[in-house]
C-alpha cells in the first residue's frame, strides 16, 4: 500500500511540524517572558497608608457581624431558590438521601436524624443546629467541620446563607 518513501515523508512532516511548534514556544518565551539575567525581576511596591487609613482598615476587619440582626431581615422566598443546589443530596420530606433530611433542621440536634450515619466532624460545631452554627457551616463546610463527608463548596454571601436558613426554618414541622 505505502512504500518506504511515502512513510518517510509522513514521518518527516510530523517531525518538522513538532519542531516548528517547539521553536515557536521557545521564541514566545524569549519575547514575552522576562528573564532574571536581563534584570527584569518582578518587584512589588506596597502602597503607603497614612495612620487614619490604616486604622480604618483595622476597624473594618475587626467589626463582628451580628448574624441574628441580619437573620431578622432574611428572605425565605429567596432561600427557596437557593434550596435547589441542596436538594440534590438532601430531602425535606423526612427521608434520608445522600445527606440527611433537612426537615426541621433549625433547632435540631446536629446528629439528630435517625438512621443516618454522621461523620463525627460535625460535632465540632456544637450540639444543636442554631442559626449561627448553620451559617458557619454553610459558609465553608470543609473548614467549619474538617473531616466532614459533605462535598458542598459553601455559600460565600452571608445574606444568601441566612435566606437559605430562613427557608429551612419555614419547612420545620
Amino acid at each position: 500500500m505505502f512504500d518506504t518513501m511515502v512513510i518517510t515523508k509522513i514521518v518527516a512532516g510530523l517531525c518538522a511540524t513538532l519542531l516548528f511548534f517547539l521553536v515557536g514556544i521557545w521564541a514566545a518565551d524569549v519575547i514575552y517572558l522576562p528573564s532574571e539575567e536581563a534584570g527584569h525581576e518582578i518587584t512589588v511596591y506596597p502602597l503607603p497608608l497614612d495612620e487614619t487609613e490604616s486604622q480604618e482598615v483595622v476597624e473594618v476587619a475587626a467589626a463582628p457581624v451580628d448574624v441574628m440582626a441580619l437573620f431578622a431581615e432574611a428572605d425565605a422566598a429567596a432561600g427557596e431558590n437557593l434550596w435547589r443546589s441542596c436538594r440534590t443530596c438532601h430531602q425535606l420530606n423526612g427521608t434520608n438521601s445522600t445527606g440527611p433530611s433537612l426537615n426541621g433542621v433549625v433547632g435540631r440536634a446536629i446528629d439528630g436524624v435517625e438512621g443516618f450515619n454522621y461523620s463525627g466532624a460535625l460535632l465540632a460545631l456544637g450540639d444543636t443546629w442554631t442559626v449561627e452554627a448553620l451559617n458557619t457551616f454553610l459558609e465553608n463546610p470543609r473548614s467549619a467541620a474538617p473531616g466532614t463527608r459533605m462535598s458542598f463548596r459553601g455559600i460565600s454571601d452571608i445574606q444568601d446563607r441566612l435566606n437559605l436558613i430562613a427557608y429551612l426554618q419555614t419547612t420545620s414541622p
